[in-house]
């Protein structure tokens, strides 16, 4: 008669006690050497780990951003651009390897794991290496901008480069904790090297025209260069191409082999500008008022700001005027500060001129007819 209640009790499929040994039973069932509650629990940490990091670099990332706000140094700048290039995909990579440390794998399956985390590791670091590049390029650019500004140009071709070397690099230790034999790999890349060498000559030549511009500096990001039959402000210079905004507006590409193999003429190396015209008079003018041009011409030089007298003589006669050259420097290599002094020194001779009743001479001819050919003329 006792026996009956739990006979009764086991009779119930959904009496409690009967529900828990079903799950403890199901729970304690092997899959891949491993029991389904050691799987639950990899699948919990997993998930914890993955929230966990991901809230964390949030955190941290804002946190430094607005920390780099406040400061004046920029290693806090840096640090914030390294932390925002993690990727995600690392993340759940890190949280899957911290999951597969409760569970009983495979030899092999271990090692494809360890190496899949080292991968991982080894690509998020150069993630981190080329933002810390990155932001240290900036902030160089920006500092040196004002005092040099060559180092725009410089910082693009050091950005290349070692961003080419640095991933590079993270292939090459990639490929050698997969297994490859990196030594045979880089000997077959120098062969092929040559081989794609001869076949982009044009393109390694501009490649290596752009360091030469950035080493050599012929010209800088805003200078005005002429280039046979072009002028204009110096926009962008990149790996292949020279960037030119022309005086019209529109832009001017050159590549960087042929624009280093042209004559070209940079004017914002100018420190000063010498200026050379030529004033003529009529050849009626008397000798005084020849020996008092030199001294006019002087004078209204010498009363322009920012530009300094060299000379003024009575050069030649010409056709039909008597020619005067004068040469001043402009002590600014601005343009419009050279024509701003040209037009007031030419008002300033013209005024002199007007007082001292110097007529100034334009293309004129004058026939000279003897009396006795105009006898004959009038028979």
């Amino acid at each position: 008669m006792p026996a009956a209640p739990a006979r009764a009790a086991f009779a119930n499929p959904y009496h409690p006690t009967l529900i828990a040994d079903m799950t403890m039973d199901f729970l304690d069932r092997q899959f891949l050497d491993n029991a389904l509650r050691t799987w639950a629990v990899a699948l919990a940490l997993g998930l914890g780990t993955a929230i966990a990091l991901r809230i964390f670099a949030r955190v941290l990332v804002r946190r430094l951003g607005t920390l780099a706000e406040k400061t004046a140094t920029f290693w806090d700048d840096v640090l914030a651009g390294m932390l925002a290039a993690t990727h995600t995909l690392f993340l759940l990579i890190v949280a899957a390897f911290v999951a597969t440390l409760v569970l009983t794998l495979p030899t092999s399956w271990e090692i494809l794991v360890g190496r899949g985390m080292a991968v991982a590791l080894i690509v998020q670091t150069g993630l981190w290496a080329a933002a810390a590049l990155t932001g240290w390029l900036a902030n160089y650019r920006r500092q040196k901008m004002e005092d040099d500004p060559a180092a725009a140009t410089t910082v693009s071709a050091i950005g290349f480069v070692g961003k080419l070397v640095l991933w590079s690099v993270v292939l090459l230790v990639t490929l050698q904790n997969l297994g490859v034999d990196v030594t045979a790999l880089v000997a077959g890349l120098g062969v092929g090297g040559i081989a794609v060498a001869l076949a982009a000559q044009n393109i390694l030549g501009d490649l290596f025209a752009s360091l030469s511009i950035v080493l050599d500096k012929p010209f800088v990001l805003g200078d005005f260069v002429v280039v046979g039959d072009f002028a204009g402000s110096i926009e962008f210079v990149g790996l292949k191409t020279t960037r030119i905004r022309s005086l019209s507006g529109e832009q001017l590409v050159f590549s960087n082999a042929d624009l280093l193999q042209s004559r070209l003429r940079n004017f914002g190396r100018m420190r000063e500008r010498r200026i050379l015209f030529t004033v003529g008079v009529i050849y009626q003018t008397s000798r005084q008022q020849l020996d008092r041009i030199p001294v006019i011409l002087r004078e209204a030089v010498e009363s322009v700001d920012q530009a300094r007298f060299d000379r003024a003589h009575f050069k030649s006669f010409g056709p039909s005027s008597l020619d005067f050259e004068v040469v001043y420097y402009v002590q600014v290599p601005d343009y419009n500060a050279y024509m701003d002094a040209q037009q007031a020194i030419n008002l300033k001779v013209f005024d002199g001129f007007a007082a001292e009743g110097i007529e100034f001479a334009y293309p004129t001819r004058t026939l000279f007819i003897s009396p006795s050919e105009l006898a004959e003329r009038a028979v």
